[in-house]
Parts: structure tokens; C-alpha cells; sequence
């Protein structure tokens, strides 16, 4: 058995791609970095990569993790600038015993010392939304765009193995330096092939309250249905910071168990994932909460049409 889930819409294209070539089937983390590379490189997805939204300053900074469930080896980079593909880096990290999570000007340095390739991150689309954001908020204090589009994609291949992937932009027109939950371990990304895998998008502060990855796989662990341990985490999460903070962010979580099956928890309106398997094709879902019950539908044609149409209509200052 062996299957993918990737968080949005956006992963479609990049985990059909992955199947095609049969990766998936052979090895868990190839497959992710593959998918996540493409995936950075469609600068029309602008919380990912090149095309990923700028900070305060109009600087692109880019967070990616990555972890392997057969010996929970994991490499991570954040705040890093002019990187092409963030998560290659991470991947490379997670073959370090120490020195495998790094940071900023010391995570560009490895990337560079290592061969990986450099580029300019900041795309002309992403400088004009930046501009027009700056022009509708001209006259009001500048806050950070609270968006929820990370990358997270959790992958099972034929052999047995787990691995978790992440990569992001993180908040448009954040503090410069700031970080959220995708490069952190337990929090954006967690696996453990004895279990399964779970990735996170959202607000990455609220997410890391609850280390809800890790959270996932624990309950796995316990012999929990996929399913029921997202919904169950999340939902602990979600009340737990109401209760102490009156407020919430937006909170959504894929996993994957030791057998490919799948479970997904969100508290937004519009969430959606992408789930392949041996049995069956890559599929775009869109999930809300309704009843206290995770409801799923598969995405219509249009509705996918209308996704990308307004990923890549113009922008206009």
C-alpha cells in the first residue's frame, strides 16, 4: 500500500506528477520533495516559494521541514532569503545528527556551501501585491495578513515508510524574522512509521501551542482511528486556546496511518486536501466542520477551475 495527502488545493497537480513516475511507490521522502519542489516553483501559489508573499520589509523569508518516520531524523530552515527550493535543504538537513535545524543567515550558508541553488525570491506578482497592500493601508497601522495556505504533504510508500514535508512564505507582511509552526517539529510536521504522519497549516502561533502533529501521531499510537485523532486534536486545541485566550486562529491538519488511510480536521469553511492511493486517483476534497462531524465532498471541475482562475488573475495597484 502506499498513498499521499497533501494540504490544498495547490498540491494537486505536484502529487499526480509524484505518482506518475511512480515515486510515491518506492520512496516516501523522494516523493515529498519532488511534489513540495514543484510546488514552490508555481509562482502563482503565493504563500510557497517563489511567488511566496513578502514580509513588512518586502523581503520573501521561506521556513521548510522535513521528517523521515523510519528513524524520526528531521531537518528544518527558517527565515531563510534567495533559497530556490527550501525544502531540498531541509531534506539534506535531516541526514545531520546535530546541526540539522538552522536558522536565517546560517541556513543560507549550508544551502550555498551544499551546491543548492540560489535565486532572487521575490516574483514580480508578489511585488505588486505587496505594493497594492501597501497602498490600501497607506493611512492605518500595517498588520500582518493572517493567511493559512502552507504546503504540507505526508507521504507512505510501499515499504512501510512515513515521512512529512512542509514548506511556506509564512504570514504576507510579517515581522521580519518571524516563524511559525511549518519548520518546527511536532508542531507543522511529525512522523513516525510506526504509527503515521500529520502535517498542519494555519496560524502557525496557535498551532504551536498545541504541538498538534505530534499530538496526531501519539493518538495514533494509541490505537485511535486517523480520523478520530484529528478530529480529536484539533478540536482539543481549538477549545483549549478559546478558553485562554478568548480567540482563535485558523487551525487544519492531514495524516496519514501505518496502512494509507487518511484523516483530515479543520475549523474554516474552506479547507481543502488532496488524497492518492494505489487505489485510487489523485482527489481534491473540500472539508468543513458541520454537526461536530468533518464533512467531505469531492471538489467539482468548476470549483477547481475557479481555484486556479483566481490564483492567476491580474493584479491591478
Amino acid at each position: 500500500m502506499w498513498a499521499m495527502i497533501g494540504t490544498w488545493r495547490m498540491a494537486l497537480e505536484a502529487i499526480d506528477q509524484v505518482v506518475k513516475s511512480d515515486e510515491c511507490k518506492k520512496d516516501a521522502g523522494s516523493a515529498i520533495v519532488k511534489a513540495i519542489k514543484q510546488i514552490e516553483d508555481f509562482e502563482y501559489f503565493k504563500s510557497v516559494g517563489y511567488g511566496g508573499l513578502p514580509n513588512e520589509d518586502m523581503d520573501v523569508e521561506l521556513d521548510a521541514g522535513y521528517m523521515n518516520g523510519d528513524t524520526l531524523a528531521f531537518g528544518a530552515i527558517m527565515a531563510v532569503r534567495d533559497i530556490k527550493n527550501p525544502i531540498e535543504v531541509a531534506y539534506a538537513l535531516s541526514k545531520e545528527y546535530t546541526s540539522c535545524l538552522l536558522a536565517s543567515a546560517g541556513a543560507s550558508r549550508f544551502a550555498r556551501n551544499h551546491g543548492f541553488q540560489q535565486k532572487d525570491m521575490l516574483s514580480p506578482r508578489a511585488k505588486l501585491h505587496y505594493l497594492k497592500r501597501m497602498k490600501e493601508e497607506r493611512q492605518v497601522e500595517l498588520k500582518p495578513y493572517i493567511g493559512h495556505d502552507t504546503v504540507g504533504i505526508c507521504a507512505l510508500d510501499e515499504k512501510g515508510s512515513l515521512c512529512a514535508g512542509t514548506s511556506t512564505s509564512g504570514l504576507f507582511m510579517k515581522k521580519a524574522g518571524r516563524v511559525g509552526d511549518s519548520p518546527i517539529l511536532g508542531s507543522g510536521y511529525y512522523a513516525d512509521s510506526d504509527y503515521g504522519c500529520c502535517s498542519a497549516t494555519g496560524l502557525g502561533e496557535d498551532l504551536m501551542k498545541g504541538c498538534i502533529s505530534f499530538q496526531v501521531v501519539e493518538l495514533l499510537k494509541q490505537g485511535i482511528p486517523v480520523q478520530e485523532a484529528c478530529s480529536q486534536a484539533l478540536q482539543a486545541l481549538h477549545d483549549r486556546l478559546l478558553r485562554k485566550q478568548g480567540k482563535v486562529g485558523d487551525l487544519s491538519i492531514v495524516a496519514l496511518d501505518k496502512n494509507g488511510n487518511f484523516g483530515v480536521a479543520t475549523n474554516i469553511d474552506n479547507f481543502s486536501f488532496v488524497y492518492a492511493s494505489k487505489t485510487q486517483a489523485p482527489t481534491v476534497y473540500l472539508v468543513k466542520k458541520q454537526n461536530g462531524k468533518m464533512e467531505l465532498e469531492v471538489a467539482s471541475q468548476q470549483w477547481l477551475n475557479d481555484y486556479l482562475t483566481t490564483r492567476m488573475a491580474a493584479i491591478e495597484l
